[in-house]
């Protein structure tokens, strides 16, 4: 295949004959493809540079960088004599520790020199200052001379015995300028200067990750013995499988790859693996599918009476788990495992859900990341969860959701009440559910490849009227297509309209699961698990059995469950009130030392205080 060439390389050609001077920003630590004598092969950006100017007749480059000082390049004795003489140097040892003076009065020479093409390159130049907006006085004369230079300088043809070659071109002999970021130098040096070209290089696009590949595909296992239409499919997928990611990063998976043990088969364990830092998948365990085929019973044991919802939520997860979410894409392997968008009353079982979902998979309920999204109501609040910009106060400490997410590659990330964060922190959520990636301020990629991203939301349950009142969309009682239907159309008028963001609700998909209100035949085994609960942490900590005559359970439950406005939420309040309480009450007046059974044989009421008439035995 041809060799495609960085833009950068290619920019920096077409310039050469009207600009002095070159702030090449971005991805300068990436690697670089450069056709080399024995063939194509990824190099460090100097080298690429050298590749590119030797191909104009350019002799050598000087490198400074603030560390190691000047050394010449390509390093070789001729190449050296001849430095040292044009310029003035001592490279005996390799290298020359000069002053920003003297760095000055090489850039001076260089620009107007006449006997041989050579450049400049100011490595590590983002180092030169400590601070760009507040330069020395020695640190301002040196930009100060850089910026005359600029101006001053003509492009030149280079002198053969006294005379200017012929057949050359009038070229510049260049000063480039490698900053991690544009602003790294003086702003005034780059922007009064028409001299000064920027040049940034960006992340290479499918066709250099492609062509790089191509180079590192020999490495693979098994690829020697592979036929040619297995060998263009690996590199097909090992192209599309990078979006996003540096040459460097595709030749660190292929030596993580061969470390590994990992073949052309194993493309898509070694590029996870190194964006998420480990090899071990939990995702493919044969075990994790087991639990999922027998899960349903598992689930609707702890949240009951939401079996639409459990079993939409268990297709989700077995697509996830079989690896076909974003299937009918061209390629989706970046993007999260699953997407939920919980939506339905409050206290129904969204949050529970979502925990027992983790435990199913991860084995502990606890090991969910929950953000509460109330909390980031503000715009500026996107600080504290994504990171806050470059230069701003704390950019440099990473966000809460990215550096939990780097931490724990493989998890459930609950976004509790989604609707209350500010509309500004969503739009973070569409390169997250799209990419399956977010970049914080210190330039830190989190993976959400191998995460479920778990959304709750009231929306739905109450609406404004034309006059602006909260008033309830939706009842207990009305049927759960009643329920499911205005839920789904109020969430799309939300993103749609309010929000003005169609494109997030487009993400999200069919992957809305509407929760229906908890029914009074529901609340009762509710009731029932939650009594269950109290009696058990009884036997826990004090080994005693607790009972309960049919007379207090049915008093009990018709004061637990007669208003199901709040859910399951709601019958845990009135049981903690009504019961636990009093019960903790009387037990304090009790001597239960030696005790193995507590039975509440009665309960009243006076001035609103519960009394349980209890024996213990």
């Amino acid at each position: 295949m041809t060799l495609p060439a960085s833009r950068w390389l290619t920019d920096l050609e077409r310039l050469l004959p009207i600009r002095s001077q070159f702030v090449v920003s971005g991805a300068i630590h990436d690697s670089f493809l450069a056709p080399l004598p024995g063939g194509a092969a990824l190099v460090p950006l100097i080298r690429a540079l050298w590749e590119t100017l030797k191909a104009k007749n350019y002799r050598f480059l000087l490198v400074y960088d603030p560390s190691d000082g000047l050394r010449v390049y390509p390093d070789e004795i001729a190449v050296r004599e001849q430095a040292e003489k044009l310029f003035d140097l001592k490279l005996k040892s390799g290298s020359q520790i000069v002053s920003l003076e003297t760095l000055a009065n090489v850039m001076k020479t260089l620009v107007s020199m006449r006997e041989t093409r050579c450049a400049l390159v100011m490595d590590f130049a983002s180092r030169i200052t400590r601070q760009a907006d507040h330069l020395a006085e020695g640190e301002h004369r040196f930009f100060i001379a850089a910026e005359k230079l600029a101006t001053n300088a003509a492009p030149i043809i280079p002198l053969k015995d006294g005379v200017p070659a012929q057949g050359e071109k009038p070229l510049y002999n260049p000063v480039l300028w490698l900053v991690n970021r544009a602003q790294d130098l003086p702003s005034w040096f780059t922007l009064d200067s028409e001299r000064i070209a920027s040049l940034i290089i960006g992340k290479p696009d499918y066709e250099m990750r492609q062509a790089a590949a191509q180079q590192l595909a020999p490495l693979f296992a098994g690829y020697a013995d592979a036929a040619e239409p297995a060998r263009e499919k690996f590199v097909k997928r090992f192209a599309e499988s990078t979006e996003g990611m540096s040459l460097t990063a595709l030749s660190d998976i292929t030596e993580l790859a061969d470390r590994s043990g990992l073949g052309m088969g194993d493309i898509d364990d070694a590029v996870r693996c190194y964006k998420v830092g480990a090899l071990d998948n939990p995702w493919r365990k044969d075990y994790l599918r087991e639990k999922i085929r027998d899960a349903q019973a598992f689930i609707e044991d702890r949240v009951k009476g939401q079996h639409p919802a459990v079993v939409k939520t268990l297709d989700i997860l077995k697509r996830s788990v079989m690896g076909m979410t974003g299937a009918q894409a061209r390629s989706g392997g970046s993007r999260p495992r699953g997407v939920l968008f919980f939506a339905g009353p409050t206290g129904v079982g969204k949050t529970e859900l979502a925990k027992t979902l983790t435990q199913l998979v991860f084995g502990d309920e606890k090991a969910y990341l929950r953000f509460d999204m109330s909390e980031f109501a503000e715009e500026h609040s996107g600080a504290r969860l994504l990171g806050a910009p470059p230069g701003y106060v704390g950019f440099d400490a990473g966000g809460e959701l990215t550096n939990a997410v780097r931490e724990k590659p493989f998890s459930v990330v609950l976004f509790d009440e989604i609707e209350k964060a500010h509309p500004r922190i969503l739009d973070k959520f569409l390169q997250i559910l799209e990419d399956g990636r977010l970049t914080d301020g210190r330039g830190d990629t989190a993976y959400f490849s191998e995460t479920i991203l778990v959304f709750t939301s009231n929306l739905g349950i109450f609406v404004e009227d034309k006059l602006g009142n909260r008033v309830q969309h939706v009842k207990p009682g009305d049927a759960y297509e009643t329920v499911e239907k205005n839920v789904r159309e109020e969430i799309g008028n939300y993103f749609k309209y309010k929000l003005s963001r169609p494109e997030l609700l487009n993400r999200i998909g069919d992957n809305i699961v509407v929760f229906n209100f908890i029914r009074p035949e529901i609340a009762s085994l509710i009731f029932d698990s939650m009594l269950n609960n109290v009696a058990r942490r009884l036997a826990e900590e004090f080994k005693l059995k607790l009972a309960l005559t049919p007379q207090v359970h049915e008093q009990l439950l018709k004061r637990c469950t007669g208003d199901l406005s709040n859910g399951g939420r709601g019958i845990g309040n009135q049981l903690e009130s009504a019961f636990i309480n009093p019960l903790s009450r009387a037990m304090f007046e009790h001597d239960l030392e030696g005790k193995t059974r507590l039975a509440v044989s009665g309960m009243s009421e006076q001035d609103k205080v519960v009394t349980l008439a209890l024996q213990s035995s």
